[in-house]
């Protein structure tokens, strides 16, 4: 129940002093958390480059994303965008085309010859990194641009990494990659390609690094024993791809393949087998495609261009090109499980996509170094071993492997050893509580539903490289950009200080937001109620 408005002061007592004695509750603006931000591995400020591209500053709105990704032509194009998963326009109508926004971007960079903003002044320190993967390189981007001079040693002919060796061409145009990376080597990074790291404590100890940051990426394929009277053809997935990029004779797969996995290089293999003329593509995998590692829409993908997925299915022998199939069922525990009920499948090779390890080996002997059974570097919350100033990120510590991924422990190791070179440790900024979609107010936003990205006609799909997947140009892109709901933060929409039946909302300047007159606000919550995007609170008030 509201109090009564009516009050008696001393001369010379502040109302303001007082509130709480007519007053149950007061506004108060917050910033929450937009939940993009919060499930984007590479730790993107998606909202704050949003923004700027809904107002049509395309050079702004890069250079915000840049700050976070040295990469958004790569990242609008295979991230998975988890973002887009959490985004609260989903609960309305659908997601924010977050990804295609950001592949705008990078395209218009390109178009435009936007740079990166000047490195900060030479700090002096030498860091080596491991590896030209997407970790790597992301680490020796923000290392540079915070003054420290980054040295990439990549063992391999050529800079990407599985975004390179491990994503066909269809997915990521190769002249994509290579601009990217071109402009991180531009910045002053030094690139030594075919060029294997084997003595990581020579590097502190001889060649005066005071940092080491080691990203190798997966890129041994794992094996399987299958009983085999006579074996046929039998590859694994990664050499396949691999070898497509570095100009290796396709292999000769033959009129039908067995892609033995279900993960994406499993799609990925599949549907650069039917690209490279196969009738029949087959992948084979052992649970169902709730289980599957794959992203849904990579298996639904494939599926389209005419590759067979055989859920629930394991090999059990290989006769030639016969291949005895065994049906598997998932019991309560969720685990497949044998039903004694067989089938037979003939093809003319066996690729293996089980997965891949990591080479370690070579970080063995390093005193402090942990390394679990499957490969994995056992790293602390700032991303350093055991062993003073060697840090680890990518697939080589636990995480999901993923580009996205990779880049943010890029991010996050050089922030760290930013710190260590400076004889401090990084604190990163406390977060602000989560902003769901209960706190925005959606009455005041029209039905705008996703922008549709053109799709290569399934033909070409099946027989070209070209990429799948068309951008948005400069029209869809503002449109799209502007169906952000801002979850959390004022956008100066003037929604409060329209409805406040008080004038008690002070307008503080273009870019400045409001602020409250609490000499005039009776907490009648009616701004709270009315803000789009549930960047106002009502907090209990106190005398």
């Amino acid at each position: 129940m509201q109090k009564p408005f009516a009050i008696t002061l001393d001369i010379g007592t502040s109302l303001a002093n007082l509130t709480g004695s007519w007053r149950n509750e007061r506004p108060e603006y917050v910033d929450l958390l937009p939940p993009c931000n919060h499930a984007c591995p590479a730790g993107e400020n998606i909202q704050a480059w949003l923004y700027l591209a809904e107002e049509g500053d395309y050079e702004g709105a890069w250079r915000k994303l840049m700050e976070d990704n040295p990469m958004p032509g790569v990242m609008g194009r295979v991230c998975y965008h988890p973002c887009e998963g959490a985004c609260n326009r989903g609960q309305l109508d659908e997601a924010v085309g977050i990804h295609a926004i950001e592949r705008f971007l990078g395209r218009t960079a390109w178009e435009q010859g936007w740079k990166p903003d000047p490195p900060a002044a030479p700090s002096g320190k030498k860091v080596l990194v491991v590896g030209a993967g997407p970790s790597g390189l992301s680490a020796a981007y923000h290392l540079t641009r915070m003054g420290h001079a980054a040295t990439i040693r990549e063992a391999g002919p050529m800079a990407g990494g599985m975004m390179r060796f491990g994503i066909p061409k269809y997915r990521l145009p190769r002249d994509v990659l290579d601009y990217e990376i071109q402009r991180i080597l531009d910045m002053g990074v030094m690139l030594e390609l075919d060029t294997k790291v084997e003595d990581i404590e020579g590097a502190f100890e001889k060649e005066k690094f005071e940092a080491v940051f080691v990203a190798v990426g997966a890129h041994l394929a794992k094996r399987i024993d299958i009983p085999a009277h006579a074996a046929g053809r039998i590859l694994d997935a990664v050499s396949v791809l691999k070898g497509m990029e570095t100009g290796a004779e396709p292999p000769k797969l033959g009129r039908r393949v067995i892609i033995y996995g279900g993960g994406n290089t499993a799609m990925d293999m599949a549907r650069t087998a039917k690209r490279l003329g196969v009738d029949e593509a087959m992948i084979v995998y052992r649970r169902s495609r709730n289980e599957m590692p794959a992203n849904d829409f990579e298996a639904t993908e494939a599926e389209d261009e005419g590759v067979l997925i055989h859920w629930l299915r394991t090999i059990k022998e290989i006769d030639e090109t016969t291949f005895t199939v065994e049906k598997l069922k998932i019991a309560a525990d969720g685990r497949p499980q044998p039903t004694g009920e067989f089938e037979t499948l003939e093809a003319d090779t066996l690729v293996l996509a089980l997965g891949q390890n990591v080479d370690t080996s070579f970080m063995g002997s390093i005193p402090g170094v942990k390394i679990a059974d499957d490969g994995v570097i056992d790293v602390d919350e700032t991303m350093m071993t055991g062993y003073a100033g060697l840090f680890a990120g990518g697939d080589m510590v636990p995480a999901e492997r993923t580009v996205t991924v990779a880049v943010g422990h890029g991010k996050k190791a050089a922030r760290n050893i930013d710190a260590f070179l400076r004889g401090q440790r990084y604190a990163p900024p406390p977060k602000h509580p989560l902003a769901n979609f209960e706190k925005t107010n959606p009455w005041y936003y029209t039905d705008a539903d996703k922008t549709v990205q053109l799709t290569l006609d399934l033909i070409r799909r099946q027989t070209t490289f070209e990429e799948i997947h068309g951008g948005l140009d400069e029209t869809n892109a503002l449109f799209e950009a502007r169906r952000c709901l801002s979850c959390g933060n004022c956008f100066e929409c003037d929604n409060c200080y329209g409805v406040c039946p008080d004038n008690a909302v002070i307008k503080l300047g273009a870019g400045k937001r409001f602020k409250f007159n609490y000499d005039f606000c009776k907490g009648c919550g009616l701004c709270a109620t009315e803000c789009p995007c549930g960047a106002i609170e009502m907090v209990p008030e106190t005398i």
